[in-house]
């Protein structure tokens, strides 16, 4: 019995994904477009990064093959490779992670409009009587960063949360961790879990921040996701039925309400979450998986549109990939994707409806293309052919 790694760089999509026009993303490309920024120099920051994207060996498991832009007579991938596309009805966190786990969501969540109140006057009224906070500021479709720097000093002052939206299917609640307080945040978000299940919201999120006004705010590393769960067994869940342990890394346990995750282990960013996916592979033992979120391409870089740092932080990642090959062991399988995309060059700052990379690697595992995947769910039906539990009924095994 062999050990399994999956990692998600969270929205690192490579485009083309066929439905995306109906997401009014037709064009979107987060890997081609952050290449050619790159490439034409507008990525380039002094002390941080320049010239041309450098991804030496993900390119070398495959990544240009599985985004259609290898050269003729590129080296052949030395990793299994191809790309998938999601069948689920959003482009979210949740319903991404959850197909890659085996079970597509093929319901409509509920989202907030774009109008300004974005929440429902009667779902306020329900928090706010219902937690004693003294109201609320924000009730908008809104940047985190941008309306934590906006408003924070005002909600610190009167002591009223930040509450906004985004195009996912998302309620998120800022507030400062020492002046409001973590714990009271906490149980705020699960009060607002509450009143937000009628609506069928993916997820409600604890945004807590630091700072003061005279020296800016800054959003830690506290952050909780309260999703609900799954609507049927994922691979997380046969895995652990199977007396098998599942260790997820920075956010997993949170996008799975923690239903078939074992342990959880947290970094603060994308190289502590690198350091903390490391011990988890020195702690699993046979037939276990190490299951792993790097948010950073997402929160920090994505959502801001900030095409360098996403290129950097994309580097940075690529440099260390090489001690995760070292620690593999023979039988062994590590898979790459995403998520989704969040195309740093796209208009607007939410996710963008993308195809995925899947790049697999490990001692024994033969380089070949696998080609398009129609969806996410093969990559989870793949992880549990090869740790031998049962797969759902949802995809194909590539292996």
């Amino acid at each position: 019995m062999t050990r399994a790694l999956l990692c998600v760089l969270d929205s690192f999509g490579i485009g083309g994904a066929p439905d995306a026009a109906a997401y009014g993303d037709a064009g979107a490309d987060t890997f081609g477009h952050i290449r050619a920024a790159c490439a034409a120099g507008r990525a380039d920051v002094p002390g941080l990064r320049s010239g041309p994207l450098r991804l030496p060996n993900m390119e070398r498991l495959g990544l240009l093959h599985a985004a259609g832009l290898a050269p003729a007579g590129a080296p052949a991938p030395q990793g299994l490779h191809g790309s998938a596309v999601e069948v689920s009805r959003g482009k979210d966190t949740p319903s991404g992670h959850w197909e890659i786990a085996g079970v597509p969501v093929r319901f409509d969540w509920g989202y907030f409009p774009h109008a300004e109140p974005a929440f429902p006057p009667a779902l306020i009224a329900e928090i706010v009587d219902d937690t004693g906070i003294p109201g609320i500021l924000g009730n908008r479709h809104a940047s985190g960063t941008a309306i934590i720097e906006e408003l924070g000093a005002e909600s610190v002052e009167t002591g009223k949360p930040i509450l906004y939206t985004s195009s996912d299917s998302v309620l998120q609640i800022a507030a400062h961790e020492e002046a409001f307080g973590l714990d009271r945040l906490d149980a705020l978000c699960l009060a607002a879990r509450r009143h937000v299940d009628p609506l069928n919201i993916g997820r409600v999120i604890a945004r807590p921040f630091v700072g003061s006004a005279e020296t800016g705010f800054e959003r830690t590393a506290n952050r909780r996701d309260y999703a609900v769960p799954p609507p049927a067994d994922t691979l997380l869940d046969r895995l652990t039925a199977a007396g098998r342990r599942v260790i997820g890394v920075g956010k997993i346990g949170d996008i799975f309400a923690h239903r078939g995750v074992s342990e959880v282990r947290k970094g603060a960013n994308n190289m502590a979450l690198f350091d903390q996916t490391l011990r988890a592979l020195e702690d699993a033992g046979s037939g276990d998986l190490v299951f792993v979120n790097f948010v950073d391409f997402d929160q920090v870089f994505g959502h801001r549109r900030d095409v360098s740092g996403y290129a950097a932080a994309l580097e940075a990642f690529d440099r260390r990939l090489p001690e995760i090959e070292a620690m593999l062991r023979p039988g062994d399988l590590a898979v790459l994707t995403a998520d989704h995309g969040c195309d740093p060059t796209w208009t607007g700052s939410d996710h963008t409806r993308e195809a995925v990379p899947v790049l697999g690697f490990g001692p024994g595992i033969a380089p070949r293309d696998i080609g398009r995947r129609d969806s996410f769910a093969d990559i989870g039906a793949s992880l549990a052919a090869h740790l031998g539990v049962p797969a759902g009924p949802d995809g194909r095994n590539f292996l």
